[in-house]
């Protein structure tokens, strides 16, 4: 069982956490509840939780205690960036955390995990943090943030934010995508995860349908479409004119020059959310999906869609992490991302209201 740009693993299993009970798990009804059943879920009854989301107890036949998809049952365990304690706080608020092990990659990494993080906001900026755990404690780094919103002659924007770092194999290279303004995605590439080098443009609202106004927190994953010629998918949430936000795709051989398919993956519809966004993709036991944040109107949880390896499927499953009513959480997580810790699945995500909340981590 795998996770997509999984962290590597050591030797050194650390023990199961004290944390909440596991949350409800509620499957959307129709043929969602079908492709859970063909998956092999089984249906063991809600596990009583005080920090359950509210407004889930009773909610028809579909709950169970297992996660969908076979992937852990995921736990709050602790916050790990707070912005009133971080010395770069422009805005009082931080968002789109991305996890990365650099120790099996890097000469002389400040720790064995960098995340990247940043304010929304404007003048917004990507960061970094440092830590030997994805348990924290992380260390903000010193001259954050490490891309600003001015970065001459490439580009002067009101803002940059949502940085995701892939550990490119190809060219031992550490790539960031990034947004600013809401419109554009760009890269950065870098041999140390520090210092970056400006690259291209990789993603505009003109490279997708008339009306599109958003093309935002874009997250790029190696994965193998043979059909396309590819190796890259990227996934993204899109703004048309309807003002409802869904989940966006496209592919690439080489991880800088695009195509992307004119018609959502996950369709906000689909889910019965207003908005979606924050996707990360997954792969277990042969197959591949999308997890995703819905707005906290819509429930605030993670629910996770099954896309297959060819990305032709759209089985929807529900809740993959019911959010907690007490804080940090208050009802909304987003933005997952995910990482393993000596054998020891993670994931590190927005806790709380939007741009509002802290970086926290739960464990599988």
């Amino acid at each position: 069982m795998t996770q997509h740009d999984h962290d590597a693993q050591h030797d050194d299993p650390q023990a199961a956490p004290g944390a909440r009970q596991p949350s409800r798990r509620v499957f959307l009804r129709g043929t969602a509840a079908g492709a859970a059943a063909t998956a092999g879920l089984i249906a063991t009854g809600a596990a009583g939780s005080a920090a359950a989301a509210p407004g889930l107890a009773g909610e028809g036949t579909g709950a169970v205690a297992a996660a969908p998809g076979g992937f852990p049952d995921y736990r709050y365990v602790k916050t790990l960036l707070t912005p009133s304690r971080l010395k770069y706080n422009p805005t009082g608020e931080i968002i789109f955390p991305c996890v990365r092990g650099v120790y099996d990659k890097l000469a002389n990494p400040l720790g064995r995990y960098y995340l990247y993080y940043g304010p929304h906001d404007a003048p917004g900026g990507i960061c970094l943090a440092y830590g030997n755990s994805l348990e924290g404690p992380f260390t903000e780094y010193r001259a954050n943030p490490i891309v600003s919103n001015n970065w001459q002659p490439h580009y002067k924007v009101s803002h940059v934010a949502s940085p995701h770092v892939l550990w490119n194999e190809d060219v031992k290279e550490l790539w960031l995508y990034f947004h600013g303004e809401n419109g554009t995605t760009r890269l950065a590439r870098s041999k140390d995860g520090i210092t970056f080098t400006y690259d291209k443009v990789v993603l505009t609202t003109a490279m997708m349908p008339a009306g599109s106004s958003e093309t935002s927190y874009a997250r790029v994953f190696r994965h193998d479409l043979p059909s396309r010629g590819a190796r890259y998918v990227m996934l993204f949430m899109l703004n048309n004119q309807s003002n409802h936000r869904d989940i966006a795709w496209g592919w690439s051989k080489d991880g800088r020059d695009w195509a992307f398919d004119q018609q959502p993956l996950v369709r906000h519809s689909d889910v019965g959310s207003n908005n979606i966004g924050g996707p990360h993709l997954l792969s277990r036991n042969g197959s591949t999906y999308v997890v995703y944040n819905t707005g906290k109107e819509n429930g605030g949880n993670l629910l996770i869609t099954e896309v297959g390896n060819d990305f032709t499927r759209r089985d929807h499953l529900g809740v993959f992490y019911d959010s907690g009513a007490a804080a940090p959480e208050n009802g909304r997580s987003a933005s997952p991302s995910f990482g393993t810790d000596r054998g020891v699945p993670y994931m590190v995500y927005e806790a709380g209201e939007r741009l509002q909340g802290s970086i926290a981590v739960a464990r599988g």
